[in-house]
């Protein structure tokens, strides 16, 4: 009995030493997790390259009804209730079969650092070792087989030297976080910015520069909200989602950018609508029969969607731009702006988002050589021409943007209302952090 007792009393002593070592490590955690609030507060603004502040310029800006996202939008045709309505029945299903299909899931780019800008500047160093950043470069041989193209005038790559690309399959690289932030991240926003809106008075704001701002600026939100619909959460664990107050943050807190987002989506519709007759007949032979097939069936299904016809035939109407006598002069004027945008792409320090931002600017100079020139010749005078990597890059933008707005449709008005709820009340957002923080100590516990 003695023996016993004296046994019960060292286990009752070794369970108050764990307990105490218990109670330690749990105010260690909680003094960890107050430093980092503390960090997050003050770097809460240094958050990836896509998802970056988008400059304004002069010619940006336009009044606007009070009420968000009602009637035209602007510069369009269509209106925000039928483009949510036709985008969430049709052109987002559409979209998102079409991309998966072996045409439209392999894309061909030169993903290596090569800065033409600033070539001698340190903090532009390519931050290639994170596994975010980093691209899969499997392909499936049974679903893929190489092509050859030709140059796009409005881009800066030579897409003819098959020696500088790689082939990628996008489904194993999905827009999403990657980590990538810093002077080089900033800079390189900040200088498509200056490219696409040189300094003029007021007086001399023209339209086909302030379409070119929208487009740029519709390209920037909708990327960041890719970023922050795929974020990484919680880097130990792996653990992916949506991250709201970023989606906010970058995009759902400035209309304009949101009413940008919606004209570039139109913009682009409009150039698949307006290249319809090329796109029907264009082959889509990837050696895969059924799923050529298929592909050639969605395609058709997306130019010729009768509730799209009829809800909005004219997406955006191109006619009205390059009018009197500088049109000529203008319009190669603002393809040497785009060119010079493109070459940016190849400063983007992580090889993930230099593909993403290859393959969308493509896109979006795709759908200006549709809509607007090739070489400065009008497409009235000539057939219009495309390559497999240009249609490729014009229907996964297409993609990109349908999606962005798909999410802006259906999560927007419920971020925005928390969200403003806690700005005018930031006692609830603090309280909602730490009650995340100590659920995060329970469990370590």
């Amino acid at each position: 009995m003695a023996k016993d007792k004296k046994r019960n009393d060292q286990i009752s002593k070794e369970k108050k030493k764990g307990l105490g070592r218990g109670l330690w490590s749990v105010w260690a955690v909680i003094v960890v997790l107050f430093a980092t609030a503390a960090v997050t507060t003050r770097t809460g603004s240094k958050i990836a390259l896509f998802a970056n502040n988008q400059t304004s310029c002069h010619c940006s800006s336009s009044s606007q009804d009070s009420v968000k996202y009602t009637g035209m939008v602007e510069d369009c045709c269509c209106d925000y209730e039928t483009v949510d309505s036709v985008n969430g029945e049709v052109l987002h299903p559409l979209l998102q079969q079409l991309v998966t299909t072996p045409f439209f899931r392999y894309f061909k780019a030169k993903l290596w650092c090569d800065c033409p800008f600033w070539p001698d500047d340190d903090d532009l160093m390519c931050q290639e070792g994170k596994p975010e950043a980093t691209v899969d470069r499997t392909l499936d041989k049974r679903a893929f087989r190489g092509w050859i193209e030709t140059d796009n005038p409005w881009t800066n790559d030579d897409e003819t030297d098959n020696r500088e690309m790689t082939y990628v399959n996008l489904l194993l690289n999905p827009e999403r976080y990657t980590g990538y932030t810093g002077p080089s991240a900033r800079r390189i926003w900040d200088a498509v910015y200056t490219e696409n809106c040189p300094k003029y008075s007021s007086g001399e704001i023209c339209q086909e520069k302030k379409v070119l701002y929208k487009l740029i600026s519709g390209l920037h939100s909708s990327i960041s909200i890719h970023i922050a619909a795929d974020y990484l959460l919680d880097e130990s664990t792996n653990l992916w989602g949506k991250n709201p107050e970023l989606m906010y943050d970058r995009v759902l807190r400035y209309q304009d950018r949101v009413r940008n987002l919606y004209f570039t989506f139109l913009f682009v519709l409009r150039a698949v609508t307006k290249a319809t007759d090329y796109l029907e007949q264009a082959e889509y032979d990837t050696g895969n029969h059924e799923d050529d097939l298929k592909t050639v069936s969605l395609m058709k299904q997306l130019l010729y969607n009768p509730k799209l016809q009829a809800a909005c035939p004219l997406p955006f109407d191109e006619a009205k731009l390059w009018q009197g006598q500088s049109g000529p002069e203008l319009k190669q004027q603002i393809q040497k702006q785009f060119r010079n945008i493109s070459a940016l792409m190849d400063c983007v320090g992580c090889e993930k988002c230099r593909l993403w931002g290859k393959l969308q600017v493509l896109g979006l100079g795709t759908a200006l050589k549709i809509l607007f020139s090739v070489e400065g010749q009008n497409h009235a005078a000539q057939s219009l021409q495309l390559q497999r990597n240009e249609v490729i890059a014009l229907v996964n933008l297409l993609n990109r943007l349908s999606e962005s707005v798909k999410i802006v449709h259906e999560m927007g008005p419920s971020i925005e209302k928390i969200m403003e709820k806690n700005i005018s009340d930031p006692s609830a957002l603090e309280f909602s952090k730490w009650r995340r923080m100590w659920k995060s100590v329970l469990a370590l516990w």
